[in-house]
């Protein structure tokens, strides 16, 4: 009994400990956005002027709304071609399949500086160039195996059976796509697409080697500010992004239950 309570004990310790590195620093840099001090300095002098600073700094302002931007297009048409692409390599057997599928996890595993490197190689060669769009292309190109890979372990959960319940009442391809198949693999799409923004929001190594001066994403702006001299304005932003993401997803886990019940 009492070795049970003692690895309670420290089971919980560990878990405390494990939240504390995770969680201390986005606190510590959240209360040094409300510090006075540029420098950190203490004791601790409660200011807003940071965040007032940051909304007429007009370089970061535009980055963050780059990276807004292309981070929802992305989950947009990564999760509208992976889910689709997930249904195709669910209900149809064709030459080349488990190599396909097997290809989907090399760009996931493939460290970001060669895809990046890639990346500006091709698209160099084919007229792209650099800029917002190469930038999306490129996002778009890394998102899609995350979104196929969750919704595609969504599906081994289905049930083959509901479709053709579906068919034998009168529905087409398409109303049992839409209300049968679909509704099944909703979690997996939203998180699938939760994913993808992740991935493309947070990305600076394809982001920089494909941004062009004045058309930069959040991340590489924050990396040439750091470069220039680090202000506690990007500790407001961040605080921002922080307080937002988490938001969204209390109301994603409020209202959708990713067992699958609503």
């Amino acid at each position: 009994m009492a070795t049970t309570r003692i690895l309670e004990g420290l089971g919980r310790f560990y878990i405390a400990l494990l939240l504390g590195f995770l969680y201390l620093p986005i606190i510590i840099m959240a209360a040094m956005s409300f510090n006075a001090s540029p420098f950190y300095q203490l004791p601790f002098e409660w200011t807003t002027d940071w965040y007032a600073s940051l909304w007429q700094n007009d370089q970061l302002i535009a980055a963050t709304w780059n990276s807004i931007e292309i981070a929802a297009i992305t989950t947009l048409i990564s999760t509208v071609l992976g889910s689709m692409a997930s249904l195709a390599l669910y209900r149809y057997e064709f030459r080349g399949k488990k190599v396909l599928q097997a290809l989907l996890f090399p760009p996931i595993a493939i460290p970001w500086l060669i895809t990046g490197t890639a990346m500006l190689i091709f698209f160099f060669g084919v007229g792209i160039g650099r800029g917002l769009i190469a930038i999306l292309l490129g996002h778009v190109a890394l998102a899609l195996p995350y979104v196929i890979v969750v919704v595609s372990a969504r599906l081994q959960t289905f049930v083959p059976e509901l479709e053709e319940a579906a068919r034998s009442l009168g529905a087409n391809q398409w109303q049992v796509t839409m209300r049968v198949t679909l509704p099944w693999i909703m979690p997996g799409v939203i998180a699938g697409g939760l994913f993808a923004f992740a991935v493309s929001f947070d990305q600076f190594v394809v982001s920089y080697f494909l941004s062009t001066p004045g058309q930069t994403t959040l991340p590489v702006e924050i990396y040439a500010a750091i470069r220039k001299g680090f202000t506690p304005e990007i500790n407001a932003v961040s605080t921002i992004i922080i307080v937002v993401s988490m938001a969204l997803m209390l109301l994603t886990a409020r209202f959708f239950k990713f067992g699958g019940e609503k």
